[in-house]
């Protein structure tokens, strides 16, 4: 079965078309296939059938067609495909099955040969992606809201992607198609200033300078008399280039070597045993399960505390150099009380470990999934997923074609790996009895020949299970006089042996290790069940004890003994799955739940009012939330400087996103937006854009459960500044406006200051530099009515900035002169350094070059001094631009290589830029 979207609808079986009967039941279809093999709601399947006016008879109705539909794709007989489910109707997609899964996979494929420097296997890629369009998405069916909203983003990446092809081809010196192919978008979407560059680009390439220059006033024609603006940068700096008959820069060609990665955490000590085991891992190095060219996986479950991790992470050490291009491992964390790591998320992880910028990797889980199995498509590579929830949650991260070994574990059977995807099983059962005494032997040495007996009856009563067993022994390591058959006669009668958590051994042990704690290390032990992970630290667990560090020190050595945490790293404490759940259980059925809000309370606390602390010390010219009042219990122990909060931010990154998840869920809503706002200090600066969004996302949800109208504001101008630097402009521009509006009720003329120059940014990004100025005038204002010198000054700069991109740099000057007065006189480094980068830019343009170059160094110099790589490599690349006007290419290539450098370890898509410069410099 194959079912076609782009275009009218169309499925077909074997190569022959099948009927689909009414608009209806086409309309269903298609609201079915938006969210394959997933449940549709009901409600939701009405409203594409309907609208918001269904008629009395709608659900009757609908039955009709489902009906109509499975007899439709049954060839006259009921089709079993559409299952009803509770809450709607489920349509079962294979992969492959849908061609707008093929057109994602081959654009992102094609746009991935594109950045890493192959044209011509991007054309391949782009020419097969875009042969699948028949014409518009779902053409000819009247679409509701929601499957508009799907054939809007399909048709943008179409245009993306066209856009994409031309690239390629004018990089293949194939300019005739690239420009016929642009004439055709610009007729359809004249607004796309990308379409118009590429096809000035192609025309240029092709000799025809002429066209290019008409291409450029007719581009400028339909903008000014379409939107009111002028043509945006690229353009115009197209026309330029065009106009001094300079030669235009390709397309990069190349990039860095890509990395290889070494994700594989350490191995635990003392493995013993599961030689069959082994010889089966073993024996997927040659294999080809799946086929010729496809990746090998193995799909390792049993129960919990069965030892799966240990197997894996043991084998995959010791056949580590067996893969030439690295090893990645994520913790997939299937059975976290917060829920697993998304499929997104992780495929990010291991992108970014494969050498592909932040900035270049797409937002989606089905495009991720595409791009990551293009990286690994030429590569071998071991990956481990540890703790997958199912076989649904590690599908997305499985390799393609490619040469690469996969090991997958899981409480879960995988079933679903194994019949689709050819994966081989490995279900782990409990020891043996001589691989359990053999582990005994191994913790206690000659105390288990010296009492045979006894553990012998300790195996037995363990259940042979690795985890059980490694308590017990940690148990009795930590009592080297107690002989043996005292624990043994402790763990044989039925009350002291303990209930089952799950379908086996582990909840008895688990829970007689809890029972031998002391009073202390136990109610610790339950607390931390409400910790969010994925790891903790002392100071968190006091916060949620309530008590001091130096008292809780001892219970966490207390549990770390017994093996019911780890410490992974110094300081930094974590939970195996199975405990964590266990812990949040005893807290939920043993504590009140009095005591329990108190907890979380404490815990928030210490989270915001720590975060608070550092935010203010690396943003110190920011205006700053006041925050919730600090609790009694809260001690305080704030980081001391910029550095120590920017180190204390990275450390707690994934804590703190937690945190503000779950404090929403718990009804702690001024927690959870104000912790949001203290995180973007360290997100926004780090370009997390992503993470930005979701947890501004979070906060805002907080801040209108609570009625919060101030945390509301705030969250829509954080959030808008997320959306415009992933590139949803028209989400940012309704978040800034809903921002001002709250704003405006509240009579907060700094927050409506701090929305405008938000508002200056997302106008300049779209080319709407009047609109921007207007903005930014109307901040200043507003700044200067509040007070605030410091957003007086940063307003002026991105005034005098506005001023530069209209060519205007006397009024560029003059303005950011104002603004550097001001910086001086109050201390603000990293404001004066952004307002000399503009100085220099304008001093470049008048060719005062002394002037420029002096701009440029002091604002490197301030840059560097407050840890703002990103800006640093950004002047730099500036500072080379007006070196090189004076002749100086040897200084030019020196700034240029620093750039360089920077934008690497930040592994920003800036880099491939600064490379092409250096390359010109050095061409004779």
């Amino acid at each position: 079965m194959h079912f076609a979207l782009l275009g009218p609808l169309e499925v077909s079986r074997d190569g022959g078309r099948v009927g689909l009967g009414s608009a209806k039941q086409r309309l269903l279809l298609a609201a079915l296939l938006r969210r394959p093999s997933e449940t549709v709601p009901t409600g939701a399947l009405v409203v594409a059938l309907w609208g918001d006016d269904p008629p009395a008879s709608a659900a009757a109705n609908l039955r009709t067609y489902v009906r109509g539909l499975r007899t439709s794709l049954g060839d006259g007989a009921p089709w079993d495909g559409i299952p009803r489910t509770p809450g709607g109707y489920l349509l079962r997609v294979e992969p492959g099955q849908r061609d707008v899964d093929l057109f994602e996979e081959a654009a992102t494929d094609g746009r991935r040969a594109l950045t890493l420097g192959d044209p011509a296997r991007a054309c391949e890629e782009l020419d097969r992606a875009l042969g699948l369009w028949r014409g518009t998405f779902l053409e000819g069916l009247p679409l509701s809201d929601a499957l508009d909203r799907w054939a809007g983003r399909l048709e943008e990446r179409r245009w993306s992607a066209e856009e994409d092809y031309a690239a390629a081809l004018i990089a293949e010196d194939r300019c005739p198609e690239a420009v016929l192919r642009m004439r055709g978008l610009v007729e359809r979407r004249p607004l796309r200033q990308g379409a118009w560059l590429h096809l000035m680009l192609g025309l240029f390439r092709s000799g025809d300078v002429a066209g290019a220059l008409e291409a450029h006033r007719r581009a400028r024609e339909v903008l000014v008399r379409e939107t009111g603006l002028e043509p945006g940068p690229e353009l115009n700096s197209m026309h330029q280039e065009i106009l001094g008959q300079r030669p235009v820069p390709a397309p990069a060609t190349s990039s860095p070597v890509a990395p290889r990665p070494r994700q594989l955490p350490l191995v635990t000590a003392g493995f013993v045993g599961r030689d069959a085991a082994l010889a089966v891992l073993d024996s997927g190095l040659g294999s080809r399960s799946g086929g010729p060219g496809t990746a090998v996986i193995t799909a390792v479950s049993g129960m919990a505390g069965i030892g799966k991790t240990a197997l894996v992470l043991y084998w995959a050490h010791r056949v580590a150099g067996r893969f030439p291009d690295g090893q990645l491992h994520v913790n997939l964390r299937g059975y976290d009380e917060e829920g697993p790591l998304p499929a997104t998320d992780a495929l990010r992880g291991f992108i970014e470990a494969l050498g592909v910028p932040q900035a270049r990797i797409p937002s989606g889980t089905e495009a991720r999934t595409g791009l990551f199995r293009s990286l690994l498509a030429s590569r071998r590579v071991l990956v481990v997923l540890d703790n997958a929830r199912d076989s649904a949650h590690a599908r997305p991260l499985l390799p393609g074609a490619g040469e690469s070994v996969v090991v997958v574990t899981s409480r879960e059977r995988m079933h679903g790996l194994v019949t689709t995807e050819g994966a081989r099983p490995l279900t782990l059962d409990v020891l043996t009895e001589q691989e359990s005494t053999g582990l005994l032997v191994r913790r206690l040495g000659e105390r288990i020949a010296a009492e045979p007996a006894a553990a012998a009856d300790i195996v037995a009563a363990t259940g042979r299970l690795p985890l059980a067993l490694a308590v017990v022994a940690a148990r009795m390591a930590d009592h080297p006089t107690f002989p043996l058959h005292t624990f043994a006669a402790e763990l044989r009668p039925a009350g002291a042996l303990l209930n089952a958590l799950e379908d086996g051994d582990a909840r008895r042990i688990l829970s007689w290790s809890a029972l031998a704690l002391t009073d202390g290390a136990a109610r610790l032990f339950r607390l931390l069940g409400l910790h969010p992970g994925p790891d903790l630290t002392l100071d968190a667990a006091a916060a949620l004890a309530g008590a001091p560090e130096l008292s809780v020190r001892p219970l966490l050595r207390e549990l770390t003994r017994l093996h019911l945490l780890t410490e992974h790293s110094p300081g930094r404490y974590l939970f195996h799955d199975l405990l964590r759940a266990y812990a949040a259980e005893l807290v939920r059925t043993s504590e009140p739940p009095a005591e329990r809000g108190d907890a979380l309370e404490r815990l928030y606390d210490h989270f915001l009012h720590r975060a608070h602390a550092a935010a203010v010390l690396v943003q110190p010219q920011w205006p700053a939330v006041t925050p919730v009042a600090r609790l009694p219990a809260n001690s305080g122990g704030h980081v001391r400087d910029a550095g120590t909060a920017l180190a204390w931010f990275a450390a707690e990154h994934q804590v703190l996103l937690r945190t503000v998840a779950q404090a929403e869920r718990h009804g702690f809503a001024a927690y959870s937006w104000q912790l949001a706002w203290a995180l973007t200090a360290y997100l926004a600066p780090h370009g997390l854009w992503q993470d930005q969004r979701a947890v501004q996302e979070t906060a805002l949800a907080a801040a209108e459960r609570a009625g919060d109208q101030a945390g509301q504001a705030m969250a829509c101008r954080l959030l808008a500044r997320a959306d415009s630097r992933l590139g949803d402009l028209g989400a940012a521009e309704s978040r800034l406006r809903r921002s001002l509006d709250l704003y405006a009720r509240l009579g907060d003329a700094t927050g409506q200051a701090q929305t405008l120059h938000n508002y200056v940014e997302l106008c300049y990004m779209g080319g709407r530099l009047a609109e921007a100025l207007r903005h930014g005038n109307e901040a200043l204002r507003l700044y200067r009515l509040s007070g605030n010198r410091d957003g007086e000054a940063r307003t002026l700069n991105a005034i005098g900035w506005l001023h530069a991109a209209e060519g205007d740099y006397e009024r560029a000057i003059d303005s950011c002169s104002q603004a550097l007065e001001r910086q001086r006189h109050t201390g603000d480094r990293n404001g004066q350094a952004a307002t000399l980068d503009s100085l220099g830019f304008a001093y470049h343009h008048l060719a005062r070059h002394d002037r420029a170059i002096a701009s440029y160094e002091e604002a490197v110099a301030l840059f560097r001094a407050s840890a703002d790589r990103y800006h640093e490599a950004e002047t730099l690349v500036r500072l080379g631009e007006t070196l090189r006007a004076t002749g100086d290419t040897r200084g030019a290539e020196g700034v240029w290589r620093r750039a360089a450098a920077i934008f690497d370890a930040l592994r920003d898509p800036e880099a491939d830029a600064v490379r092409e410069r250096l390359a010109v410099i050095r061409e004779p």
